[in-house]
């Protein structure tokens, strides 16, 4: 019956489910199978969750400033359509990133965002990123480059 009801569920449910099978059968060893359905389902779950990130951008102060408003979660997989939604060879004056609706999750987030704003104002740039949740502050707070004062000089030591 269960095979049956293979076609209704998710491609992805369907791969973690033959995958841990497929192990336990192999392996006889239930512990490993859990293991690899387990971290099968992480990664679909990255993915899909990867996905859902929004970003948009307003000018202000007749072209001299923009807004950019991140919406959504900002880890691994997410990381390059944060970094690619930001212009960064546009010439501002300011730019305010707005976390607020966002949440940073990993060290990636922390490298991608240090990696914007430290782009943006060799460009010239005064950049003010606002809206950290707690958890994001602390992370960022933890790891990141661009709020130090000689973040530029660390970089280029590397």
């Amino acid at each position: 019956m269960a095979l049956l009801m293979i076609t209704r569920y998710p491609l992805s449910t369907n791969l973690v489910m033959l995958a841990t099978v497929a192990v336990v059968v192999y392996t006889h060893n239930l512990a490993y199978g859990v293991l690899v359905g387990v971290l099968l389902a992480a990664l679909f779950l990255a993915n899909k969750v990867g996905h859902f990130l929004r970003i948009d951008s307003t000018s202000r102060d007749n072209g001299q400033a923009r807004t950019y408003r991140v919406v959504g979660q900002v880890f691994f997989r997410s990381s390059s359509k944060f970094v690619a939604a930001f212009d960064l060879k546009e010439v501002l004056n300011r730019v305010t990133i707005d976390l607020s609706h966002a949440h940073l999750r990993d060290i990636t987030a922390v490298a991608a965002l240090d990696k914007v704003v430290l782009k943006l104002r060799r460009e010239g740039s005064e950049v003010t990123v606002l809206g950290l949740n707690k958890a994001s502050a602390t992370i960022v707070d933890r790891f990141a480059v661009h709020d130090k004062p000689d973040a530029i000089d660390t970089l280029m030591e590397h």
